[in-house]
């Protein structure tokens, strides 16, 4: 005899109002309220690209001085690192999905994780309060150099604290999923059956606990020495401005990976889906996603190949940067080898799932040449390093976090999106980003500084295509959002599994109740990914 399950009130339904949402415990709620607040500061911070791209349509001056191009370009990094990039996959889908991925109800430490939210908010009235106090936003750059960072007199002090503060929230959530990951998942899962997402985001949690305090003792010191004059940075008064370079990178190249390896994560359960078969690789792609983030904490030196550090030094980092392509190429080749033979159904969040793969892989061919020693001398502080960070952070941590959005959402709201108007909008998103970033390489090579609101005349033709670029590009992500928004209020209604998903947060409804399953969710024989109609695989 079949047992009854009787279906409960989604976690949309349970309680109503403001105070129910910004005090909830729900580790799903407290996803969507992350969700919001971190997609209206990409808004903002697009806005303040698009500003600066039309800044550089034309050589001269168009509309903005340059010491407001310098504040322009440092709040759209601070913005776009701090407060998307970094928190965005971790933020969103790991709160929403970890604990209904592990089978259970909640993460460990719900009001840790209502907290973190908190400090993010905080953080970031931080960064928008430089604009209508003191003299403006900081015009550093969003890495604060040393000793600028010190003398200038525009918001530094505020801007460091808002990342100082955001480090925090970083922290506490890297925190509470390793807690998460090590005591909640569902009985019978062990580590070898979690999903390859919970992976990338235990990886990313250990840099997270690891890697930000270095960051947050080295906001410090910025603020210690603006107050007091320390000296532990400004040459004039003994300081080393090198030494703030290395305490800087030291956590901020592993703050790519925090950046990359959630997106990893999502490729990594994008592709078995629309593919319909077992991942190919399942233990290489999980260790990999481990050999990345301990790998990445010692290559910091190579964005400091040109500050005077020793021959030996600057070839060990650069040999170390070359060994990070390895445990990163291995995904890649698992990705292609699960789709070879695959039944594919070619659906928008595989579309993000494949951008992202062609993106990242020309981020990381040109992440290569910035890593070896006699080419990165000639492109240093060019607009390659821009076209470079670029493919890498928004080409695939960007591209990946709208898979996601278009994968989860059917779960997450219970309503489907347009998917004609969906696939425009990812044709929008792919041939403008490609028109906007690919020129910048051959700006960089041609040698076109980075940072300058001006250019000399022979680099207008290609600053006229990118800017062009940027405009399919933001045409593209208007549509995207309208559509998005269009289809959680009014899309037809979605079934618990519309992708014929293989994981655990396919056993619930959509959108899933408070405490995510009406029933013990049943582990998949044989592992998360494998497809019972479907060849494996991993042989």
């Amino acid at each position: 005899m079949s047992e009854t399950v009787v279906q409960q009130p989604s976690f949309f339904q349970v309680k109503k109002g403001l105070f129910s949402w910004i005090f909830t415990l729900d580790h799903k709620r407290i996803g969507i309220l992350y969700l919001y607040s971190i997609g209206f500061f990409f808004l903002v911070a697009a806005g303040l690209g698009i500003l600066m791209r039309l800044e550089l349509l034309n050589p001269g001056r168009d509309f903005i001085e340059a010491q407001t191009y310098n504040q322009v370009f440092t709040l759209h990094g601070v913005i776009m690192i701090f407060l998307f990039i970094i928190p965005s996959v971790p933020a969103v889908f790991g709160n929403f999905f970890l604990p209904i991925m592990l089978g259970t109800d909640d993460v460990a430490f719900p009001r840790l994780n209502l907290f973190s939210w908190w400090l993010y908010i905080l953080g970031a009235l931080f960064a928008l309060s430089t604009l209508v106090f003191g003299d403006g936003p900081a015009d550093t750059g969003w890495t604060f150099y040393a000793p600028y960072s010190v003398k200038t007199g525009t918001n530094v002090t505020t801007s460091v604290l808002a990342a100082f503060i955001l480090g925090f929230s970083s922290i506490l959530t890297g925190l509470n999923f390793i807690v998460t990951i090590h005591r909640l998942r569902t009985p019978g899962m062990g580590f070898n059956q979690m999903p390859l997402f919970a992976w990338a985001l235990y990886a990313t949690s250990w840099i997270q606990l690891l890697a930000t305090p270095v960051i947050g003792i080295t906001l410090l010191m910025i603020v210690a020495e603006r107050v007091f004059g320390i000296g532990l940075f400004d040459p004039s008064i003994g300081g080393d401005p090198i030494l703030y370079q290395h305490l800087f990178w030291i956590y901020s190249h592993p703050a790519v990976y925090i950046m990359a390896l959630p997106a990893m994560g999502i490729v990594s359960e994008i592709i078995p889906t629309f593919a319909q078969r077992t991942i190919f690789g399942y233990k290489a792609i999980a260790y990999s996603s481990m050999a990345i983030a301990f790998v990445g904490y010692f290559v910091w030196g190579h964005h400091m190949f040109t500050s005077g550090m020793s021959g030996p030094a600057a070839i060990v980092f650069s040999i170390m940067t070359f060994f990070v392509a390895i445990p990163t190429a291995v995904k890649v080749f698992n990705w292609v080898a699960t789709l070879y033979k695959g039944s594919i159904d070619i659906q928008v969040p595989l579309l993000f799932a494949l951008a992202f793969i062609f993106n990242f892989l020309i981020g990381g061919l040109t992440g290569l040449v910035l890593g070896a020693l006699a080419a990165d001398v000639h492109v240093h502080d060019t607009y390659f390093v821009v076209g470079h960070f670029h493919y890498v952070m928004f080409g695939g941590a960007g591209f990946a976090f709208f898979g996601a959005l278009h994968y989860w959402f059917p779960k997450m709201w219970g309503r489907m999106y347009n998917k004609k108007v969906a696939n425009t909008a990812f044709a929008l998103l792919f041939i403008g980003f490609n028109t906007t970033y690919f020129p910048m390489l051959i700006l960089g090579l041609k040698g076109m500084p980075r940072r300058y609101y001006d250019y000399l005349p022979e680099f207008h033709d290609l600053n006229m295509l990118s800017t062009f670029g940027s405009w399919i590009l933001v045409t593209g992500i208007i549509v995207m959002v309208i559509n998005l928004f269009a289809g959680g209020i009014k899309g037809k209604k979605a079934s618990a599994n519309p992708w014929n998903g293989i994981t655990l947060e396919w056993q619930t409804a959509s959108p899933p109740p408070l405490h995510n399953f009406d029933k013990m969710p049943e582990l998949p024989a044989g592992g998360p990914y494998n497809y019972p109609n479907a060849k494996n695989a991993s042989h």
